[in-house]
């Protein structure tokens, strides 16, 4: 059984996880921290990570997506997305019914979440918890462990119904995100393909680095692809880390690696001086209730 490295227990990612891998094939290894996580399958200790790499309104997690461009070699072999419903959770009061939700917040004094969670709450913490202390945890799934082992009722976690249900905790408030149409990307990565079901359709990743004496290579670059009628869905600029003012682009394009057009076009980007490094050329997963995704 292939072992699978990932943020938890009782976070979004191992949510999805479950949802998309299931537990037939693959084991699930539990870490704390994403550089674990990251380190686990680099060192051979498992198969493959799941690591979230981007969300509906945070953007990109650039913390992520320059790790697996500077510091290991794993190739991205899946990518799906996953909804994300945040809960107030609390240890279980037996006088619950009969408070509203006004007065229960009051009585909260900390609550501990993950940092993007957080952002992502912003008019819930303002409206009904601006007098709390707001605690950065590594995980969802850790701030919920935190309100358990601490068995303070003044304290809360924001984290998903999974970590409620883990760690036997009441919800407070279910879905307080901003928005509602809240959703994280998340990727399988590791050195072997693994054997999953076809997806929706297929994505390529690459990276690409300009020359430093060539204008106009970006323009090139692009031109490259829409001649082909090849779709780019995502293109991001991120810093090489050699010196200021230098970027390599990341870039998202929704075809195989397999497809004829393909390779034709990274030979005429790097014909004219341009580095073209594949990420991953992989099945994206589609969830259901989502359009295109």
């Amino acid at each position: 059984m292939k072992k699978v490295a990932l943020l938890g227990p009782g976070t979004y990612t191992e949510e999805s996880a479950l949802h998309y891998l299931g537990r037939e094939e693959f084991e699930f290894v539990n870490y704390k921290l994403i550089p674990d996580v990251f380190s686990a399958t680099q060192q051979g200790q498992t198969d493959y990570s799941v690591i979230p790499i981007e969300n509906t309104f945070e953007g990109s997690v650039s913390l992520h997506v320059d790790t697996l461009v500077h510091e290991v070699d794993l190739p991205i072999q899946a990518e799906w997305v996953y909804p994300i419903s945040i809960n107030l959770l609390r240890l279980p009061d037996g006088d619950a019914g009969a408070e509203g939700l006004e007065s229960a917040c009051s009585r909260i004094r900390k609550v501990y979440s993950h940092g993007v969670t957080m952002a992502q709450c912003q008019q819930f913490l303002r409206r009904y918890l601006p007098h709390v202390e707001l605690e950065p945890v590594g995980s969802n799934g850790e701030a919920a462990r935190l309100v358990r082992e601490g068995e303070d009722p003044s304290v809360a976690a924001l984290a998903p119904l999974g970590a409620g249900e883990l760690y036997r905790l009441q919800t407070l408030a279910a879905g307080v995100q901003d928005h509602q149409n809240n959703f994280t990307r998340f990727v399988l990565v590791g050195p072997e393909t693994p054997e999953l079901q076809n997806g929706s359709r297929m994505k390529t990743t690459i990276l690409v680095t300009l020359p430093e004496d060539y204008p106009g290579a970006l323009h090139q670059v692009l031109s490259a692809f829409a001649w082909r009628r090849i779709n780019l869905s995502k293109i991001e600029s991120r810093p090489t880390k050699k010196k200021l003012g230098s970027y390599f682009f990341y870039i998202d394009i929704e075809e195989s690696l397999e497809t004829v057009l393909l390779p034709a076009a990274f030979q005429e980007i790097e014909a004219i001086g341009c580095q073209v490094r594949i990420m991953g050329s992989y099945p994206v997963f589609a969830y259901e209730g989502t359009e295109k995704e």
